[in-house]
Order: C-alpha cells, then structure tokens, then sequence
C-alpha cells in the first residue's frame, strides 16, 4: 500500500516555498539577486550592527549560507565589511549601491507580495503569516 502524502504538511510547505519562491524570483531576477540574497539586503538595510550570528537567526538561515551570500553580495559592490566593533568578527554593511538597489527591489517585492496575497483572502494570508511565524518560532 502505497501512503497517501497529500495532507503531509512538510511536503506541502516545500511545494507552497518553492511556488512563492519562484513568484518572488521572477520579480527581482533582472536585478541580478536571488530572493536569499534579497532577504540579506533587507537585513542589512535595517542597519542593526549584528553578528552574523544573530542575522542568520533572525532569517532562519544557516551561519554558512548567510556568509556565503555575504561575499556574493560583496563581490557585486552591494555590501562592504569591516572589522566589528566588539570581538574578532566582520561588520556588514549596505553600499550606497546596495542602498541604491535595495531602495528599487522594495516596490518589485511589494508587487510580489500583492500577487501572492491576492491568491489568499485575507483572512487566509493572515491565518498563514501566523502559522508560518508559529513554525518558524518553534
């Protein structure tokens, strides 16, 4: 007997991330991003001055992954690093560039954002961003 995987809730979230994933992407995909590297400009643009440690927390990414990113984003003139201010570790910091396309990318992400909620009622988009946040929390 073959199981029935349909109400499977980690291969429905799978199936709905890569769906939205493929919706964000093909908004910021003429701008040379991926929608990971989109979430690490807008942590950046909140100009917190956080480790990377907490960064990757606050993403639910991996420490690996987020640094990864980072110097991808760096070798395209968007972020800068320097020394942090406490320890031995890196500061990571927006360029005017990366100021400059993140400032565009918000509108594209906001169209996105519309499209998606726009296949939801609102009281489904709502009921899913706490879901979500309640899975990610915990």
């Amino acid at each position: 007997m073959d199981p029935d995987f349909s109400d499977c809730l980690l291969l429905n979230t799978v199936m709905a991330a890569r769906a939205m994933t493929r919706r964000y992407d093909a908004r910021l995909q003429r701008f040379g991003v991926s929608v990971v590297q989109f979430s690490v400009l807008m942590v950046l643009l909140q100009e917190r001055d956080e480790p990377v440690s907490h960064m990757a927390r606050r993403i639910a990414m991996d420490r690996t992954t987020l640094i990864r990113n980072l110097e991808l984003l760096i070798r395209k003139g968007l972020v800068a690093t320097a020394p942090a201010a406490k320890g031995n570790g890196r500061a990571f910091r927006l360029t005017p560039a990366g100021h400059e396309l993140a400032d565009e990318l918000v509108p594209h992400w906001r169209e996105a954002q519309v499209e998606v909620r726009g296949l939801l009622s609102p009281a489904q988009s709502e009921h899913l961003l706490s879901a979500l946040r309640a899975l990610t929390a915990g």
